[in-house]
């Protein structure tokens, strides 16, 4: 398909980027972190680091990985953590020791640590206190031989660190207890690194060099790990830069990371990002407590801001919202799943900025489209494709379709990771020869190379032959003023194959069936209407606040 969307693209914004213009991501930070270095780089729980001084504490890290750990270039390295300010330290420096990262969700059961631990061949982990009886119990399966623990307010320091930590601990009793011998403590680390950093020699890397192994259910089968390189990484970077060059200052902007750092979106839009223009950074390390969230919103006039759109619709209907400053923002990004256009209305009513759509995956580090800053209003897009990426949209026969034709949307750029790790089979399902990524999603590309994500192949509803995309009718659904959140699932049907079953948040008490069915009646054609609805307290969600439908599955299963 020709690049039609370059006609759309925002003056100023160029059709490609130069991706050679850092050597790694290492060499990314060691440059900002010079630039910048009296500048705050990140916030959380009151405190903030400088680049400088976030250089230094990376510096010290990594002499002990290398010098007293003596972990080699390629080893993997978990980090196992909320969004604290360790998260960026420790991420850095197993940068400067040459290290891979393996992102570790804190909310993992022992089986699914087991299995990344095992399958990334982890050699190191750096965990909070807080899940390390979940490690304690996997360890002895695993390839990992240091473990360092940290405590919440570690890097805090002080008699508020301290204070933080005892009531964590002791008043909360959030850290169950564990056994880890040998582990070492994140602050001793520093400590013993400091005495090495004299003659520790930051390690050489390459654009071809892993980065990360980010593991994610893919577009087929058990969790696997992304291998992205630091060209990857650099090449999403340089893409976001170009596409927000004319709306974002360096070293004037403000981040507001509320989404998970060891969640690839969160990754690079938000830790990188902001260190590549210098911007200061503020942690959330939990945006599931809304009032805090929205106390932490009133200190800062912040200008840039990403979540997906359940968050966005947590902070709308949480009081004290309406009292935070917004007159600064520029950009708020969605992403990570479909925003619906009530949220997005609404945040724009709030906040006078058009709640901006992105997507992207994990095998592209993760960004593929993203609509202009300067859009006017919700469009039901998700954009345009970014700098040096093409897109095109397939049959099931792997057949290029034309514009306005559905089809899975297949993407090529330098972005695209490297293949999955360990798993050239599973790699070759996804990514051809030519370096084009199936994606699994089903998208539109409009006459003037607008991309509308349809659904997911697999969520698809087929109901007497017609297709159904949950996504649409979740948008109905939440779009009516007594509704909160809403989940659509295909159920079988002897008749129709499937049927369309929703299951619903309610913002009114008051909501009813008999309401919903009225408004579907007017609102979608008979076969996308849900024949059975099913109110809930909430909806099951991922780590960052996905819908999850193949929870909503096994629940009609057992119901």
């Amino acid at each position: 398909m020709d690049k039609i969307w370059l006609e759309q693209y925002p003056e100023g914004v160029p059709e490609n980027i130069d991706v050679n213009a850092y050597s790694s991501l290492q060499d990314l930070f060691l440059q900002s972190a010079s630039q910048f270095s009296d500048s705050p780089a990140f916030s959380n729980l009151g405190k903030t680091l400088s680049f400088a001084e976030t250089e230094q504490l990376t510096l010290q890290f990594a002499a002990y990985l290398t010098h007293e750990a003596g972990l080699k270039p390629g080893d993997r390295i978990a980090i196992m953590m909320p969004n604290l300010l360790q998260y960026p330290v420790v991420l850095f420096a197993a940068f400067r020791a040459g290290l891979v990262v393996v992102n570790t969700n804190p909310l993992y059961t022992d089986r699914e640590l087991r299995h990344q631990l095992k399958d990334s061949g982890a050699k190191a982990i750096v965990i909070l206190e807080n899940f390390a009886h979940t490690l304690a119990d996997v360890i002895d399966d695993t390839e990992v031989g240091l473990v360092i623990t940290t405590k919440i307010a570690d890097q805090v320091g002080g008699l508020k660190g301290m204070l933080v930590n005892f009531v964590v601990q002791y008043v909360k009793k959030m850290v169950p207890p564990f056994s880890l011998p040998g582990a070492v403590a994140y602050n001793q680390v520093l400590a013993k690194g400091a005495g090495h950093t004299s003659r520790f020699k930051d390690v050489e890397l390459s654009h071809d060099d892993t980065a990360f192994l980010q593991y994610t259910g893919g577009t087929t089968g058990v969790s696997k790990g992304a291998a992205l390189s630091h060209s990857n990484m650099l090449a999403n970077l340089l893409q976001a830069e170009a596409w927000t060059t004319r709306d974002l200052s360096l070293n004037q902007e403000i981040f507001i990371t509320a989404l998970p750092l060891y969640h690839v979106f969160a990754l690079t839009a938000n830790a990188l990002f902001s260190v590549k223009i210098g911007a200061k950074n503020i942690l959330i390390t939990n945006p599931r407590d809304l009032p805090a969230f929205i106390k932490e919103l009133k200190k800062e006039r912040f200008s840039f801001i990403t979540g997906v759109n359940t968050l966005y619709n947590a902070m709308l209907n949480t009081p004290g919202i309406e009292t935070v400053d917004f007159s600064n923002l520029k950009i708020a990004l969605g992403g990570g799943m479909a925003v619906q256009k009530s949220v997005a209305d609404e945040w724009k009513a709030l906040t006078g900025v058009t709640l901006l759509e992105a997507y992207g995956l994990t095998e592209t580090s993760p960004a593929v489209t993203i609509n202009p800053v300067s859009l006017e209003a919700y469009n039901g897009m998700i954009g345009l494709p970014v700098p040096s990426t093409e897109v095109c949209v397939r049959d099931e026969h792997g057949n290029e379709l034309g514009m306005g034709e559905s089809g899975e949307l297949c993407v090529r750029g330098p972005q695209v990771m490297k293949g999955y790790w360990n798993r050239p089979d599973e790699t070759a399902k996804v990514l051809d020869a030519d370096g084009w990524l199936r994606t699994g999603d089903v998208a539109i590309i409009n006459e003037s190379g607008y991309i509308k994500l349809v659904d997911r192949i697999k969520d698809m509803v087929l109901v007497s032959g017609f297709n159904v995309y949950p996504n649409e009718v979740e948008d109905v659904l939440a779009a009516h003023e007594k509704v909160l959140e809403a989940g659509v699932i295909g159920v079988s049907d002897e008749c129709s194959g499937e049927l369309v079953k929703a299951y619903i948040v309610k913002k009114d008490a008051s909501l009813t069936e008999d309401d919903l069915i009225v408004w579907c009646h007017e609102e979608l054609t008979g076969y996308k209407r849900p024949k059975h609805y099913v109110f809930v307290d909430e909806l099951p969600k991922s780590n960052v606040g996905k819908i999850l439908r193949r929870e909503l599955r096994e629940l009609d299963k057992s119901a």
